[in-house]
């Protein structure tokens, strides 16, 4: 975690404090229901709940420990016989360390997926926003970066409002995914601790039990976790590129909105630069980086071994921290996106009519021209317009061919804006749910 890219309220969720804190509550949990089934003395799991509850623990003490016993959970579990005193005997009881640091990863894990799945809200509310304030600001659409036919800029953020719809759905089946707990032993027979223990512990922290343990939970869950993660970065460059591209100073449709006092260049004071989107297309790098080894975490031998604990220990913090940063400053820049309708008409107008070449490719066709005739009669006056040398509407006109088929009054009726944006409302009813 770079404290330069992260939030306090996801980073808490990997401080080792709430770590140890979840640590104790697992076994304290597992306490008391092996109190109820009368596995040991329902006052030792009173004492448990009294003294761990009131207990700060020591992070530096638990070091020190864990230096010593070269183990975290049985530092811990040390530490926490420091606070609670004999009863402590009774803590663990039939249990193995991946019984707590799995269902403890995984209550961070959704943790992390609530913050998370708050973020995309904010994301698609700067979405819907912006997308009806520009429903009918008509812009260039582009085919390989090159003028192709028009569009709004209000369809664009609503392609960009249903893509993070589907990263809201993905980021629920991932929460759903790791909501699983372990209390299942050694190798995860149950052999020494009754699985209405993990029942109960489940249930106090909003997970459901693992069916089958095997003394770790199964990694494949994870690894839909972090590929989840994944997507959705990707998904935060894809527009995050958009923007930049829409703010070269050859395009200028849109721009980042720069500060008051703000400064873009050390040396050119006249800059204005992307530098909000371009440190996302860095972040989402990043997220992605973290996948490849969460799958192979996948691959453990036999009930367990512990290779994947040190790519977790990394990967947990590091993807969901960048991934919550991300966001949020994904929805600063479209909440605050600023939009020039006027530039966007300029771009419209730069190729000389080209963008409605394929109406009167579509129309000659109507007339009775085939269809290798009609684009060869378009094509032939659209190359000089690239050349500069005439405009689109003018040369058709001239075009003896042409103007035997289509008259001036019916070309000039094929380079209206407004029939590309005929079923924008459509779209929008789509998308939204509304027009």
């Amino acid at each position: 975690m770079i404290p330069r890219y992260s939030r306090p309220e996801m980073t808490r969720i990997w401080d080792p404090q709430t770590r140890f804190r979840i640590w104790f509550e697992i076994e304290a949990h597992a306490a008391r229901a092996m109190a109820d089934l009368g596995i040991i003395p329902k006052e030792a799991a009173d004492v448990i709940w009294e003294k761990g509850s009131a207990a700060e623990f020591d992070v530096a003490r638990i070091d020190e420990i864990e230096r010593v016993t070269k183990h975290d959970v049985i530092a811990f579990l040390t530490h926490l016989a420091e606070h609670v005193g004999p009863e402590a005997r009774f803590v663990h009881q039939g249990m193995t360390s991946s019984d707590v640091l799995d269902t403890c990863f995984n209550v961070q894990l959704v943790r992390a997926a609530d913050i998370l799945l708050a973020d995309i809200d904010r994301v698609l509310a700067a979405l819907k926003k912006r997308a009806f304030e520009h429903k009918n600001t008509v812009t260039i659409g582009r085919s390989h970066g090159i003028h192709a036919e028009p569009t709004t800029f209000g369809v664009k953020l609503a392609y960009a409002y249903a893509e993070f719809s589907r990263a809201r759905q993905r980021m629920e089946n991932a929460r759903n995914e790791v909501a699983t707990c372990a209390i299942s032993g050694a190798v995860g027979t149950f052999a020494n601790v009754d699985p209405r223990v993990e029942e109960y512990v489940a249930k106090q922290l909003g997970l459901r039990p693992e069916p089958v343990s095997t003394q770790v939970i199964p990694r494949d869950r994870h690894a839909m976790y972090f590929a989840t993660l994944a997507v959705i970065a990707s998904s935060i460059e894809r527009l995050a590129i958009e923007i930049r591209h829409l703010q070269r100073t050859e395009v200028l449709e849109a721009e980042e909105y720069f500060s008051e006092g703000q400064k873009g260049s050390s040396a050119m004071p006249h800059k204005r630069n992307p530098v909000l989107t371009e440190n996302l297309t860095g972040l989402a790098r990043m997220v992605r980086a973290y996948a490849l080894p969460a799958m192979e975490n996948v691959a453990l031998w036999h009930e367990r071994d512990i290779s994947h604990s040190s790519v977790e220990r990394m990967i947990g913090p590091d993807a969901t921290v960048t991934l919550d940063f991300a966001l949020n400053r994904l929805a600063g820049v479209i909440e605050n996106l600023v939009v020039y309708p006027e530039n966007m008409q300029k771009n419209l107008d730069r190729l000389g009519g080209l963008i409605h070449s394929q109406r009167v490719l579509l129309a000659l066709t109507q007339k009775g021209v085939s269809r290798e005739d009609a684009y060869r009669l378009v094509q032939r006056n659209a190359m000089p317009v690239w050349r500069g040398e005439g405009d689109f509407l003018s040369l058709l006109a001239a075009d003896p061919e042409v103007s035997a088929k289509l008259s001036r009054e019916e070309l000039e009726n094929l380079f209206d804006l407004g029939y590309h944006t005929k079923h924008v409302d459509t779209i929008f009813k789509r998308v939204f749910g509304e027009s």
